[in-house]
């Protein structure tokens, strides 16, 4: 069967200089596949691979993980980020045992049906895990192929990710596909880099138009940069005098959904207002103060968030009845998804507790 120069170049490359070692290649199965897939969704690999490794080993398989409880899975998720991809993790491990059988679909479509699991999370999946010649188009990828074909435009934008699918899918062989989509990602990950691309080390430099132009600078093309809007909040840090700190639940959807954090109001609540919200009487606050304030950046704005340690002669009790209030024990940690300013904070919760 007659394979392209551009996916026979690559695909040698691969067999000499593509990574092997990966935790998740050893064994390839599709629960592992998935699990590393949407993992390294817009993170390093450096990152992941610890990530990947203690998720392993707490849910071996995907009647582990969907048996768990979400606070169990966002437990190992806190300093990923993103979180919701580990909600949808756990809403498909939950369909695909329920649904499928405990099986993946070895179908693009049908997996690309799933939460969380885009077009290019699924060709990644069916070509590695099935060896199905599917397409992917992640972030590395784009950039190999807008380089090599010259594509204008911003990826993102419809017009321009249109060419790049049409570039990926006529790149893709029908035999190892598999090994030929783990390639792509890796040239775009240790070649084909955002800035100073190895280009002599590139195997499909030689038809590259981009470099031909000396013009990979110029692809892909950056999307216009627009100035994050700034927002502001206050955490409080409600601690008790055995130094455990009240924590909230968020809902499901939005900022840190369904994550544990202090209770984080607008800039301008104030601890009157707080006391207020749980019924905590004035006097039973021994002591408050005003933490340094720090910057929190989300993908679409920046949060400045200003701690506010609230210290209370006694717990009140009533907290324990409700659902979506925890009193947090630093020294004895629930297993608990926390966000990344409470994962931050809640460290140093022993440390700033009166004695």
């Amino acid at each position: 069967m007659t394979v392209d120069w551009f996916a026979h170049r690559v695909l040698q490359w691969f067999d000499s200089h593509g990574r092997k070692d990966l935790p998740w290649q050893h064994p390839i199965d599709p629960y592992r596949v998935w699990v590393s897939e949407i993992m390294l969704q817009q993170t390093q690999v450096s990152t992941v691979i610890p990530y990947f490794q203690r998720f392993m080993a707490r849910f071996p398989d995907v009647a582990s993980l969907a048996a768990a409880e979400l606070d169990d899975v966002l437990h190992l998720w806190t300093g990923l980020g993103y979180y919701a991809r580990g909600r949808n993790l756990h809403r498909t491990a939950r369909l695909i045992a329920a649904e499928h059988g405990g099986r993946f679909p070895d179908d693009p479509a049908a997996l690309a049906g799933l939460p969380g699991i885009g077009p290019s999370t699924a060709g990644a999946i069916a070509a590695i895990a099935f060896g199905r010649p599917a397409a992917i188009l992640d972030g590395n990828v784009k950039r190999v192929l807008a380089r090599f074909h010259a594509v204008d435009g911003y990826p993102g934008d419809s017009g321009p990710l249109k060419v790049l699918w049409q570039h990926a899918q006529a790149h893709t062989p029908a035999e190892r596909p598999g090994d030929y989509a783990q390639a792509m990602m890796d040239l775009g990950a240790t070649v084909c880099t955002r800035s100073r691309p190895q280009c002599a080390a590139c195997p499909v430099a030689a038809r590259c138009a981009a470099h031909r132009r000396g013009a990979t600078d110029r692809y892909p093309v950056r999307k216009a940069r627009a100035d994050k809007p700034l927002r502001a909040a206050r955490l409080f840090l409600v601690i008790d005098p055995h130094g455990r700190c009240l924590l909230e639940h968020r809902p499901p959807t939005g900022v840190w959904g369904g994550l544990w954090t202090p209770p984080q109001r607008n800039s301008d609540a104030t601890l009157a207002d707080l006391c207020g919200e749980f019924d905590i009487p004035a006097g039973d606050v021994a002591e408050s103060r005003s933490g340094t304030a720090f910057r929190h950046t989300f993908t679409h704005f920046h949060l400045d968030l200003e701690p506010v340690y609230v210290h209370l002669r006694r717990a009140p009790g009533h907290v324990a009845d409700r659902a979506d209030i925890c009193w947090y024990d630093a020294a004895e940690p629930p297993n608990l998804g926390l966000s990344a300013p409470a994962a931050r904070l809640l460290k140093d919760i022993i440390r700033d507790t009166p004695h």
